[in-house]
């Protein structure tokens, strides 16, 4: 049994879901690698393509399961306001400080 980790969801203040805690932390580092310091910042499609480089192969075959992961760790990150987003087209970028 994996251990397990509790994110939030910036959409939905006060709820917590429970997700892989190895999985989780890769993602994060590797999204934290390609996402940009300052705005505009760079659309989700490209982060998803961006992280895939960074992502260890046993966890993440191929990039397999990375969009979600991406989602995850993003809407995380925001509730926890490390990163922000643009109004539509989303962009995200990191927030000064974090």
């Amino acid at each position: 049994m994996s251990d397990k980790i509790e994110v939030e969801n910036v959409g939905q203040p006060g709820k917590t879901y429970r997700v892989d805690a190895t999985k989780y932390a890769a993602m994060r580092a590797a999204v934290l690698k390609v996402v940009p310091d300052v705005a505009p910042g760079i659309p989700v499609a490209a982060l998803i393509d961006g992280v895939k480089a960074h992502l260890p192969q046993d966890l993440f075959p191929g990039g397999e399961k990375a969009g979600w992961w991406v989602k995850c760790v993003q809407l995380d990150l925001e509730a926890k306001k490390v990163l922000a987003r643009t109004p539509a087209p989303v962009r995200l970028y990191r927030v000064t400080g974090q």
